[in-house]
């Protein structure tokens, strides 16, 4: 069988566009002399399309699209994903299905069996789960089709078993030669890993060869990787597509094995994927330009190198805004990067704005106390400054927090926080500076002493961050225990953690959800990110003893 894989950047709701690039797909794939092109999950209507599904409107349009696909297809068959109605009397209105075509007609509808409710997954909230599966004739092989999460059945790998199906085992037991899967499965690191050792397992398990295509690209919070990959029967990787860039390949089933490109150090593979969110995220958003406030730390300089890397340098400004406490050297440093990065830079001092604010706290609180009330005055004066550039200009603002900071609070609500995007939201401060070093592989952009430095808001005298917080690499390792593992005190301090310390940090995240709800959105880079992915409430009284 050849198989021509098609891994696709689709945009949600853009069912024209979408439909153009199957479109596309298909008849370089047929012109190519596959016996089937294979296309993503829901690749019409672009993943996850969320509550676009309640309107009326929206699901027709998608049938539509989904029947005129079908309708030009010839003797190459086509997998591709969209929406179908549910044909049953109960349940939800909706099935996210695989839909397989061929001379014009539609010869398979299948259904996803197993829908993620989990994490930042939703689909039970939609859709209405698949009871069958069936396998279909393409070139004389007997083909089953899945969809994403029927190939997540396995507990050996999880770790636990959530589902009560295992629909590979269905189909295997219906005689498939071959299992096609389209996906939808969104990035986390370590997860393309994690996806190869699974269906290495799955295709010894069934002897069975596997042909599985991602999508890539961005949507809201949502990256993917594509990293799509074919698999035989004895478990050994005979194709593999580049991460985090479409691409168009036909496959035979029975090629020669090849090492899978799965070996990308972490702080590349999150640079990559944080590259591409961005640019997704400014295009499929309708912008074509951001803004960066450089403060000459190392937060900003790197979410303005991530900017030029995604958006180019022409698209990208930055402004420095001192204060009366900022050092000249941070002046300094925000200018280098701004002409190693080769973008516009301007610099606005905010001592003269902040003077009228100084006047009238002390009017209206009777003192001159200078405290954390005058920190935040001038952050949101920065943040001001920054979203009166965006109504100016129409470019997006990028609120340069980390993780770290965004899970203690160590942030400005309407000052830091500002912004249309948290470009490194769900990236810790340990790993910031890894990604400066990684950008700095092929020639100096950001400067040494924005990486070296003591980090510092330099909102008053000699001030640093561990004025008020422990050794980010402390902070980090406490943060991801408890964030990402859901480790509690105990268990933290069991691993080497000071116990006072980590009842602090744990009080800091919890006593901050109501500033994180307010946050920009993120991009998903790490298992457990904050926004749709951490859903914990904000008015509760739940306290640890």
């Amino acid at each position: 069988m050849k198989v021509y894989i098609a891994q696709l950047n689709p945009t949600v709701g853009a069912l024209k566009a979408n439909a153009e690039m199957i479109r596309s797909a298909y008849n370089e794939g047929a012109a190519a002399g596959a016996d089937v092109v294979l296309v993503t999950e829901l690749a019409v209507t672009g993943y996850p399309p969320r509550d676009l599904l309640d309107r009326e409107t929206f699901v027709a349009a998608a049938l539509e699209t989904r029947d005129a696909l079908a309708a030009m297809t010839g003797d190459t068959a086509l997998v591709f994903g969209c929406i179908t109605r549910n044909a049953s009397w109960c349940g939800k209105p909706l099935h996210n299905s695989a839909i397989v075509a061929r001379n014009g007609k539609v010869i398979l509808e299948q259904h996803k069996s197993l829908l993620p409710t989990y994490d930042v997954f939703d689909e039970m909230r939609y859709f209405e789960p698949g009871r069958k599966v069936g396998v279909v004739e393409i070139a004389g092989v007997r083909a089953g089709i899945a969809i994403c999460e029927d190939f997540w059945f396995d507990d050996e790998v999880l770790g636990t078993k959530i589902y009560c199906r295992n629909p590979i085992d269905e189909v295997a037991r219906q005689g498939a030669e071959v299992i096609l899967n389209i996906s939808a499965s969104p990035f986390n690191s370590g997860k393309r890993r994690a996806r190869y050792d699974l269906f290495s397992r799955i295709a010894t398990r069934y002897d069975v060869p596997l042909v599985y295509v991602n999508q890539v690209g961005g949507n809201d919070e949502l990256l993917f990787d594509g990293s799509s990959i074919v698999i035989d029967a004895k478990g050994r990787t005979i194709f593999c597509a580049p991460a985090f860039e479409e691409h168009r390949a036909l496959v035979q089933l029975e090629g020669a094995p090849c090492e899978a490109i799965v070996s990308m150090e972490q702080d590349a593979e999150i640079g990559h994927a944080l590259i591409l969110g961005l640019r997704d995220y400014i295009r499929k958003c309708g912008f074509n330009d951001v803004v960066v406030g450089l403060s000459g730390g190392i937060d900003s300089a790197v979410t303005a190198a991530i900017a030029v890397e995604a958006l180019g340098a022409a698209h990208v400004t930055g402004i420095a805004m001192p204060s009366q406490f900022s050092s000249q050297g941070s002046v300094d440093d925000a200018r280098v990067l701004a002409e190693n990065l080769g973008i516009a830079f301007h610099t606005v001092p905010i001592e003269p704005i902040y003077k009228p604010y100084d006047a009238a706290f002390q009017k209206l609180f009777g003192d001159d106390t200078f405290d954390i009330t005058n920190e935040n005055a001038q952050a949101r004066i920065r943040g001001n400054l920054l979203m009166a550039w965006s109504n100016r200009t129409g470019a997006m603002v990028l609120s340069t927090g980390n993780k770290s900071e965004l899970a203690v609070g160590y942030c400005t609500l309407y000052g830091d926080m500002a912004g249309g995007l948290a470009l490194l939201g769900d990236v810790y401060k340990t790993m910031v500076y890894r990604l400066a070093r990684w950008l700095n592989r092929e020639r100096p952009l950001i400067p040494e002493s924005s990486i070296t430095k003591p980090p510092s808001a330099e909102l008053r005298p000699d001030q640093t961050d561990q004025d008020s917080l422990p050794p980010y690499d402390v902070l980090d390792g406490i943060l991801k225990l408890y964030i990402e593992e859901w480790q509690e005190v105990d268990a933290i301090v069991a691993d080497g953690f000071d116990r006072k310390t980590v009842e602090r940090i744990l009080k800091l995240v919890d006593g901050n959800e109501f500033k994180r709800s307010q946050a920009a959105p993120t991009l998903r880079v790490s298992t457990k990110a904050f926004g749709s992915g951490r859903q914990m409430p904000i008015a509760q009284r739940w306290r640890r003893e």
